[in-house]
């Protein structure tokens, strides 16, 4: 919280004042831009153009950056809205780094910049190194965990089909009588991995996917899931993109210790869809509580005590996460394809996301 107060008061005593020298009347969300970019600084992350590169050289990556962060800011839909928008608007030109009209490239750069951007992780190490700067720190409190279904526009990866069970009778087998070995769930598996191990092993084409929405009814969509952790103060912590179809609970684990490494919490909060052994088991072998909403799987619903259900209604923050997501930051509007780059742009509207909540904790 120190340092996030001595950024935003050097924004407004230093930063501010000097820019309003040299542009135009800035609006509220111009002075909002300038803000998040001096909080998160993705230009330090970005290499600087080579002068000894041999051909053409490249377009200056910093600024090109900084315009990505602007596209989901302002909720751009495509590349093309971005480019003509840099093209009207001289503040908004001038503060993602191109002086002069001519200098804004063309679609095909920005979507070439895209491509590397999404190849090297960009925006999830920039959200990476904003989380472990602000946020390693202090102590949180809660850990919601919950994922959202991100609508692509590619059709569904095509599945083999599993092979045919062999049928047996029942009882013991026979003399000399092989039988395949139960199949272990994906979640015990997960028990005496590495965090790299987990998350390689989830799948990531996008697929179809289905769930019941709040009406009880069933709805279905194409693409991927996005699974976040938010801690107290909507803060996204760590975020993983699978198929639609991959089960909520196969990737809490993975989540779990992925949060761990970057920051102190107490609780784990998560609905009935983790409800696993092998999840409390982890959780508490991290040193959290897990407070999963109790799953009756055909039997009797086990519910929380008064004072563990109101801990656990702190979970909504989760849901306000998501939806911010989707209705601020680009997570309805995701025009690219393929599961590196659809990961890329939402992880660019995670990181205005998170350096947005971080200011409001000091604003």
């Amino acid at each position: 919280m120190n340092s996030l107060s001595h950024v935003w008061s050097r924004i407004q005593e230093t930063l501010f004042p000097a820019l309003r020298e040299v542009l135009d009347p800035l609006s509220e969300r111009q002075e909002k831009l300038i803000a998040l970019l001096e909080v998160m600084r993705i230009e330090e992350f970005v290499a600087t153009t080579n002068l000894n590169w041999v051909g053409r050289p490249l377009k200056d990556r910093q600024a090109l950056a900084r315009s990505f962060v602007a596209k989901s800011l302002y909720g751009m839909p495509t590349t093309a809205a971005l480019v003509e928008r840099l093209g009207s608007d001289k503040n908004l030109r001038r503060i993602c780094g191109f002086e002069r009209r001519a200098e804004v490239p063309t679609e095909s750069t920005f979507s070439r910049a895209f491509a590397e951007f999404a190849k090297c992780r960009l925006p999830e190490k920039v959200h990476a190194a904003l989380i472990a700067k602000h946020e390693s720190e202090r102590l949180v409190g809660h850990i919601s965990r919950d994922s959202t279904e991100i609508v692509g526009r590619e059709k569904p990866a095509h599945k083999t089909p599993a092979a045919p069970k062999a049928k047996h009778k029942r009882g013991r087998p026979k003399k000399g009588e092989i039988r395949e070995p139960k199949v272990v769930p994906v979640v015990e598996q997960q028990k005496g991995m590495t965090l790299e191990q987990m998350v390689g092993r989830l799948p990531r084409a996008a697929d179809r996917g289905c769930k019941k929405n709040s009406k009880g009814y069933i709805e279905t969509w194409n693409g991927y899931k996005l699974h976040i952790d938010t801690a107290d103060g909507e803060i996204p912590i760590s975020c993983i993109l699978t198929s639609a179809s991959v089960h909520d609970s196969q990737v809490a684990i993975p989540l779990a210790r992925m949060s761990a490494e970057r920051v102190t919490s107490l609780y784990d909060l998560m609905d009935s869809a983790y409800d696993s052994p092998a999840i409390h088991e982890v959780s508490r072998a991290l040193g959290h509580v897990p407070i999963i909403d109790h799953n009756p799987r055909r039997g009797e619903k086990k519910e929380m005590d008064p004072a563990t259900a109101v801990r656990y209604n702190q979970r909504t923050s989760a849901e306000r996460v998501n939806a911010r997501l989707k209705d601020e930051f680009g997570g309805r509007t995701v025009r690219v394809r393929g599961p590196q780059k659809v990961m890329a742009h939402l992880m660019f509207g995670m990181l205005v996301l998170a350096a947005d909540q971080l200011l409001r904790l000091v604003t």
